[in-house]
C-alpha cells in the first residue's frame, strides 16, 4: 500500500513538473514578444550612448567642427551659442529648484 501511494505521489510530481515546464516555455515566449516592443528604443539609446562615448574619446573632431563653424559663420555661431547658454542656465535653475530640500 505504501509503495502504491509513493507511485501515485511520484506521478503527481511528474505531471506537475511537466505543467510547470510548459508554463515556463509559454512565459518565455510571451516575454520575448513583449521585449520586441522596446527593442527599437533601446537600440536608439545604445547608439546615442556609443556616439557620446566616441566623442568623449575623440574630442578633437567636435572641436575642429566648432572652430570651423565659428570661422565660417560667426553670426550663426553666436546665435546658437547664446541659445545653448540660456538653455543651460534654464536647466541649471530648474535642476536647482527641483532638488532644493523643502523646509
Amino acid at each position: 500500500m505504501f509503495k502504491q501511494a509513493a507511485n501515485v505521489n511520484d506521478l503527481d510530481l511528474l505531471q506537475r513538473q511537466q505543467r510547470l515546464l510548459i508554463r515556463s516555455a509559454e512565459l518565455r515566449t510571451s516575454l520575448s514578444h513583449s521585449a520586441d516592443v522596446i527593442q527599437t528604443p533601446l537600440n536608439l539609446v545604445d547608439s546615442a550612448r556609443s556616439c557620446i562615448q566616441w566623442l568623449c574619446r575623440h574630442p578633437v573632431y567636435p572641436t575642429v567642427a566648432l572652430g570651423a563653424l565659428v570661422l565660417l559663420k560667426p553670426r550663426r555661431a553666436l546665435l546658437w551659442g547664446s541659445r545653448l547658454w540660456s538653455g543651460w542656465l534654464s536647466f541649471q535653475r530648474v535642476r536647482q529648484y527641483l532638488f532644493t530640500p523643502i523646509k
